[in-house]
């Protein structure tokens, strides 16, 4: 798919970098001339997904977090978060809401929120190997 912008960035999963992924897809999606409200949205899911990497992708170490951003036609905010940690084991189980390996303080909706803020939202993931979400979002073109 033809893109009009890109950015890729890697960091790495320190909790300190998790204001600074939703800060630079902000800036990034600011050329789109978002709405406070669909700026929030997109803040937030990429809050989730990172968080999700530092907390449970690599719980006992720092790892490396992908994060990579596109203008797609029709106005569509593309996002990939990826990661190469110890990857999902049940999917279906994560996404159940409420559900969460990262303990008593962890509320088990990030993926519940990832999705319902989206346009469109996919999960995949290797135990062992990673894993990757992906998420769109359609800005509306503004008069």
């Amino acid at each position: 798919m033809k893109f009009e912008n890109y950015m890729t960035v890697e960091f790495p999963s320190r909790s300190s970098n998790e204001a600074f992924a939703r800060s630079a897809v902000a800036c990034f999606a600011a050329q789109m001339d978002p709405t406070l409200e669909e700026l929030g949205d997109i803040r937030t899911a990429v809050s989730e997904a990172v968080t999700n990497c530092i907390v449970h992708a690599y719980p006992d170490e720092y790892g490396l977090i992908t994060l990579r951003c596109r203008i797609l036609k029709d106005n569509i905010l593309d996002i990939v978060v990826k990661d190469q940690g110890v990857g999902i084991e049940d999917i279906e189980k994560a996404r159940k809401p409420m559900y969460t390996t990262g303990g008593n303080d962890r509320s088990g909706m990030g993926i519940t929120i990832m999705e319902s803020f989206m346009t469109s939202f996919e999960l995949r993931s290797t135990p062992g190997k990673g894993t990757v979400v992906h998420m769109r979002r359609r800005i509306q073109k503004r008069k």
